[in-house]
């Protein structure tokens, strides 16, 4: 990805149009800071809110995009992945990864590509949206393109 300049959301935009599926990122001014918050303001099912959760994994940042309407079963992904104990990454952590701030980490326009799952219960949906690199703004896209653009690995998080 090229170098762009105007903040995260900036980045999540740019890489968007990058990957073919185009500028969806809608700001409200109110803010949208969690799942509930963004399913209320764009009238949809909190399941089909992909929040974008950081983990840290001996160091190495892991992220999983999982439903709004669920709760993401640490151990069961660290047993599946065959790796050791998967912890809540700091907001630090967070930020130095993504170059997101905790609660409007968006799954793309970060510095480098990030290690990244795919809760496979989002495909009931078709149409997701996620953050888009601040507490304010949010995109739209279908599963497979957010499949396609992260790189992830579909995997049953809960």
């Amino acid at each position: 990805m090229e170098k762009h300049d105007g903040g995260p959301v900036a980045l999540v935009r740019a890489s968007l149009v990058e990957a073919g599926v185009g500028d969806t990122v809608r700001t409200f001014s109110a803010g949208v800071p969690t799942a509930a918050a963004a399913a209320q303001a764009l009238e949809c099912d909190l399941a089909a809110i992909t929040n974008s959760l950081i983990f840290d994994v001996g160091g190495e940042p892991l992220l999983i995009l999982a439903s709004g309407a669920a709760r993401v079963d640490t151990a069961l992904v660290a047993a599946r992945l065959g790796t050791g104990k998967i912890r809540r990454a700091s907001p630090a952590f967070v930020l130095d990864h993504t170059g997101q701030k905790v609660g409007g980490v968006a799954p793309v326009g970060h510095p480098k590509r990030i290690r990244t799952l795919l809760d496979e219960t989002l495909q009931a949906h078709g149409l997701l949206w996620a953050g888009a690199g601040d507490h304010n703004s949010m995109f739209s896209i279908t599963y497979q393109d957010l499949l396609r653009i992260t790189g992830a690995m579909e995997l049953t998080v809960r």
